[in-house]
């Protein structure tokens, strides 16, 4: 038995934050952006009482609609995120009542941008043991709430959005998840983090309007380990399955800056058109870029397709999977 996606849906909120919008907030410009980022535009979720799981809702719901899948065979519901609605219950329970799932278990998953790649191989144990037989997995942020918009190096860099994919078993060979290699530094703390709301220091009155409050980012160091580990995550999975270049159809990168994703590519001497890449009007969407790429690109999409994804994320947690396409992609 082995693990495959068999429907791919997205969800990206209707607010376009453009360029434009943001020069007009902070000192920047759409030439600055472009230039060392490669985001046009990203979508931002607008609304009172609206979270991370209102998104990771929708996702599912059109994911449910397009495959035809029977709610009531969902055994399991995963949902990957670094925004959770609250810090308890779950986004996942959330999201699963709102979908009104009878027989399916739910939970959150936790590996920052990584969260999606981590969890759609948990997911393929899960269906390998024969525990369950239909899982559905969403990698979900809301992105714009830990988002500083008086800083210019970070605010221009995400969006909000949900992906979610349809998993399920296969006997057919030859396709579905052939093999992953992730890893974790655990040495990423001082470069990417938010200090304020956990349990070292939870959020209060004083603290709730300092920039701690927001997500931080060191932009330099991140980058330079983000190329580092994408590309050397994306040729050790080659190797380990005597790949070249030619024999991969699609690279899926997680999409933090274009820079990255060009020289990860680059270095694996794949060429752009292989890449998947739609940074420019998503931005950063941290767990939710790969399956909103599947997404946006599933109509390009062959059965037997051979499929890199590769990720990295605050922590540092970074991997590659390996990954054949099981069915002819349909539009979205």
């Amino acid at each position: 038995m082995n693990a495959i996606i068999t429907g791919v849906a997205g969800y990206v909120p209707d607010y376009v934050l453009t360029n434009e919008e943001l020069s007009r907030m902070v000192d920047t410009n759409d030439e600055w952006i472009m230039t060392r980022v490669g985001i046009k535009e990203r979508r931002i979720l607008k609304g009172e009482g609206l979270g991370t799981s209102y998104m990771a809702t929708k996702a599912a719901e059109n994911l449910i609609q397009k495959t035809g899948v029977d709610p009531d065979s969902i055994d399991a519901l995963i949902v990957t995120t670094t925004t959770p609605d609250y810090k308890f219950p779950s986004t996942a329970s959330l999201t699963l009542g709102r979908l009104g799932l009878k027989n399916a278990f739910a939970f959150d998953f936790s590996a920052a941008c990584c969260g999606f790649l981590y969890s759609l191989d948990v997911a393929a144990q899960m269906i390998r043991t024969g525990r369950c037989k239909k899982i559905i997995v969403i990698g979900a942020d809301k992105m714009s709430s830990m988002v500083d918009y008086t800083d210019r190096q970070t605010c221009v860099l995400f969006g909000d959005g949900a992906g979610a994919v349809l998993v399920e078993g296969t006997e057919e060979k030859g396709i579905g998840v052939q093999d992953a290699y992730f890893r974790t530094d655990g040495i990423g703390y001082p470069y990417l983090h938010m200090e304020v709301g956990g349990s070292v220091n939870p959020p209060t009155k004083e603290n709730a309007e300092t920039p701690a409050a927001y997500l931080y980012q060191e932009g330099r160091t991140v980058f330079r380990y983000a190329v580092t580990a994408m590309s050397d995550d994306v040729l050790e999975i080659m190797k380990r399955n005597d790949l070249q270049a030619d024999d991969v159809q699609w690279v899926v990168p997680h999409e933090a800056n274009l820079r990255i994703i060009e020289t990860v590519a680059k270095r694996a001497e794949v060429p752009m058109d292989k890449v998947m890449v739609n940074i420019d009007h998503y931005g950063n969407t941290s767990a939710a870029t790969i399956p909103l790429a599947l997404w946006d690109f599933e109509d390009k999409l062959k059965k037997g397709d051979n499929i890199i994804f590769t990720a990295f994320g605050a922590g540092f947690v970074h991997g590659a999977s390996f990954y054949k396409w099981a069915y002819d992609g349909v539009s979205k």
